[in-house]
């Protein structure tokens, strides 16, 4: 039986559902991808987005994305522009 919230079996449950977002990125040596970016404790696409520019703005700013089925690191360093559309990018 599950656990709800409020500790007691089979009482109120919340379950969060992950944030994704497609983002079209351009790296500093011209070429761009589509990527796949999930943030589980965001509550909505500004959040999700407000935390991609956070981290990419520092020095040692990394993401962990996915473009088709792999996992795919970027690095601030080497991200010249980054792209979010309405429509998402196309992957």
């Amino acid at each position: 039986m599950p656990v709800g919230t409020d500790g007691k079996p089979g009482g109120a449950t919340r379950v969060r559902s992950m944030k994704s977002i497609v983002l079209r990125v351009r790296l500093v040596g011209g070429a761009s991808m589509d990527v796949t970016y999930d943030e589980p404790a965001a509550r909505d696409e500004d959040e999700v987005v407000d935390h991609i520019v956070a981290s990419l703005a520092q020095d040692s700013g990394v993401l962990r994305c996915r473009h088709g089925d792999r996992l795919l690191v970027l690095y601030g360093r080497g991200v010249a522009a980054v792209e979010v559309a309405p429509r998402g990018a196309v992957l």
